[in-house]
């Protein structure tokens, strides 16, 4: 057995094992995809009280090269990819060059070991990487029985910080498709699977669009906002290198309105600079980045009005095809329009805060629609009040149903 010791201060060390159970997965998945794996499967694996004991992540990739672990883990940027940028043998982009990605694995864990075997002249040898969260400075390589095919077993064991949220497989899946979306839009020949179900950013989005954006400074990047099917928390804007990696997120703040997750990519060969140099996290207090941030804002604004008006439509004409809406031909007067509007208003507010709404059968839509518009039809006010209480809606959201009815007391 051999001894690993890592050349850097154990604070700075100590600094790196820290992040998310998403980002620490995300780091083992980039790892493996940089030694050109096809194949990579996350599987988290739990004990009888539903607890999770351990994270499996494996791969079909090339292996660590055990000959070199001491200049790939004994040295902070020491990995081979330091001077690379195409991996090995596909010559796919390559996402970590400093080798500090590894560390991560110990937030997941207190134990992690990585299972590699590689191809050598003499045939396939297979070796074992071990650490400590203890001590993450200090590894030990063994060399142990030849594994059935080059690849790489990273499991973390002796789970100590809460992971309840990757037992969520739907949540973890979405949360990957988020982080590897361009590249795997990039590479369609490689897959990840979480738990076994595969990471498809397109069976996860509900609309792709792309745009030409020019911050006011003259500075010029791809836009791609990709809306989610599902919630996956706060909407952000990723700074991406010009291959779709991500490098930075902020916060979009950029409120769609109801119904709308997404994520925004800003792609431009420009960030990978600004990211070396520290300066995208300086964020709206950097020009250039603030330049970038603010067209970006704007776009998605305008982008969300157009798709809430696209979406209005297409929801309104699938309800009449479906005869569930309430009124029948054309309004021909005035107050059979404010009468309808009244009724689209609150039906598109009431679908906004129903989870399960697109699901209902065509009666159950019917039924609601009858009695909403009956309830409308005899009093606006009070139905919005009704409306307002059982949502649960904000006062601004109150205040703008009370505006509905405001031109008809006017006339009054």
């Amino acid at each position: 057995m051999k001894e690993i010791t890592v050349q850097a201060q154990r604070d700075h060390i100590m600094s790196l094992c820290t992040a998310s159970p998403i980002q620490a997965l995300s780091e083992l998945i980039w790892n493996a995809l940089d030694a050109d794996a096809l194949d990579v499967k996350v599987d988290v694996i739990q004990n009888e009280l539903g607890g999770i004991d351990a994270i499996r992540v494996s791969d079909d990739g090339l292996g660590i090269n055990a000959f070199e672990a001491d200049s790939q883990f004994g040295n902070l940027g020491g990995s081979w990819k330091k001077d690379a940028v195409k991996t090995q043998v596909s010559g796919r982009v390559l996402h970590g060059r400093k080798g500090r990605g590894r560390f991560k694995a110990f937030s997941l864990g207190n134990h992690v070991a990585w299972r590699t075997t590689m191809l050598t002249d003499a045939g396939l040898r297979s070796f074992v990487l071990a650490g400590e969260a203890a001590n993450p400075g200090s590894f030990t390589l063994e060399e142990v029985g030849t594994g059935p095919a080059a690849g790489t077993e990273v499991v973390v064991a002796h789970i100590t910080n809460p992971m309840g949220s990757l037992l969520d497989a739907g949540w973890a899946v979405q949360q990957l498709a988020s982080h590897f979306a361009l590249y795997l839009k990039a590479y369609p020949n490689v897959r990840i699977y979480f738990q076994g179900l595969l990471v498809n950013p397109v069976i996860v989005q509900r609309a792709n669009q792309s745009y030409h954006l020019k911050a006011s400074d003259g500075s010029r990047a791809e836009l791609q906002v990709i809306e989610w099917k599902s919630r996956q928390g706060r909407s952000k804007i990723v700074f991406c290198n010009a291959d779709g990696f991500a490098l930075h997120e902020v916060d979009a703040a950029v409120r769609p309105g109801s119904g709308f997750n997404y994520t925004a990519y800003l792609v431009s060969a420009r960030f990978v600079p600004l990211h070396e140099e520290n300066l995208l996290v300086l964020e709206d207090l950097h020009p250039e980045v603030k330049a970038f941030l603010d067209a970006t804002r704007d776009l998605l604004r305008q982008h969300f009005r157009d798709r809430r008006e696209a979406l209005t439509a297409e929801l309104l004409q699938q309800w009449h095809e479906d005869e569930v809406y309430p009124y029948s031909g054309k309004a021909t007067t005035a107050a059979e329009k404010t009468r309808r509007t009244h009724f689209e208003t609150c039906a598109l507010l009431f679908r906004s805060y129903s989870d399960n709404f697109d699901s209902l059968s065509q009666i159950e839509k019917r039924l609601i629609f009858t009695l909403l518009r009956e309830s409308l039809d005899a009093d606006p006010e009070r139905a919005f009040s009704i409306l307002g209480d059982v949502l649960n809606l904000s006062d601004k959201k109150r205040k703008e149903l009370q505006k509905l009815t405001a031109p008809a007391k006017a006339k009054a």
